[in-house]
């Protein structure tokens, strides 16, 4: 492993350096371009800057592009090997993510005018089926000015869906939210459950008083606690038909090597936690144990 994080490395500094190499070039560009204009040489040094600066930026986006290759190459070669070793059986592809219909399905997520999601994590732990998924959702906003209409995006969502599927039916559907509400037809109420804190905290939607008081015992609602702590952001969870889908808004690009940032075995260890989290989430919440299923 060592040996393939050094190989790597070395193909990351070689991109990091080039960027660099563009970056101090196009502060050159600036710096002629106000000393030339301080000494009277203003439309000369308008062209010799635009010039040199053109050659950093060429320089720069090179190195860039070359960084993205190596994350990606890293990402297929030594992230995939090594989430398999650490969850036997799990299949990583980076450049794939959960489809719309999936992340929607937690109805509690707004549709999104633009949508992109990656690192698509899948497989099987304690015979509960997993999905995972990096997920981003933005809304499209217009602006009217003077000068014209301009057209942006805002993000709203950036964090993690994930689905969990175990072959027990929950009895009608259920919701725990720290923010929001559910986004969906289906008839829910909102439910007080016997923990002022947990109320304080969550919001609590299902669609028969009943489930919701079946499902959330008293260690269930201690273990939504612990989660949360655990995973900083906002978090929903939605109880529907045999899958739980949970996601947590963290304003976080999971599974990213950075720029001028060594690859080392703590960087390594970051992301297995950030894979564990699959564990802990079936662990915690008992999943892979009957409490869900009715006689």
């Amino acid at each position: 492993m060592q040996e393939k994080l050094n190989q790597f490395n070395l193909l990351k500094k070689k991109s990091e350096k080039q960027v660099a190499i563009g970056l101090v070039i196009i502060v050159v560009a600036t710096l002629l371009f106000l000393t030339m204009s301080s000494v009277g040489s203003e439309e000369l040094g308008q062209m010799l800057g635009i010039i040199v600066g053109l050659i950093g930026g060429i320089v720069a986006l090179a190195g860039a592009a070359g960084f993205s290759k190596v994350k990606r190459t890293f990402k297929t070669e030594v992230l995939s090997a090594f989430f398999s070793e650490v969850i036997p059986g799990t299949d990583y592809i980076p450049d794939r993510g959960l489809a719309p219909v999936e992340v929607y399905a937690t109805e509690f997520l707004k549709r999104a005018d633009r949508f992109h999601s990656e690192d698509l994590l899948k497989g099987k732990l304690d015979d509960v089926d997993f999905l995972s998924s990096d997920v981003r959702l933005e809304e499209r906003h217009v602006q009217h000015t003077k000068n014209g209409t301009r057209v942006y995006y805002v993000p709203y969502f950036v964090g993690r869906v994930f689905r969990f599927t175990f072959n027990k039916e929950f009895e009608g559907y259920l919701q725990v939210l720290e923010a929001g509400s559910p986004l969906t037809n289906r008839d829910f109420q909102k439910v007080e459950l016997e923990s002022i804190d947990f109320n304080k905290k969550f919001k609590t939607y299902a669609t028969t008083e009943l489930s919701a008081f079946y499902v959330l015992t008293p260690d269930i609602m201690e273990a939504i606690f612990e989660l949360e702590k655990r995973n900083p952001g906002r978090i929903g969870l939605s109880f529907a038909g045999e899958n739980l889908y949970i996601a947590i808004n963290n304003n976080k690009n999971t599974f990213e090597i950075k720029m001028f940032r060594t690859i080392d075995n703590a960087m390594m260890e970051g992301f297995k936690n950030d894979l564990m989290v699959i564990k802990d989430f079936i662990h915690t919440l008992k999943l892979n144990t009957k409490i869900f299923k009715r006689k």
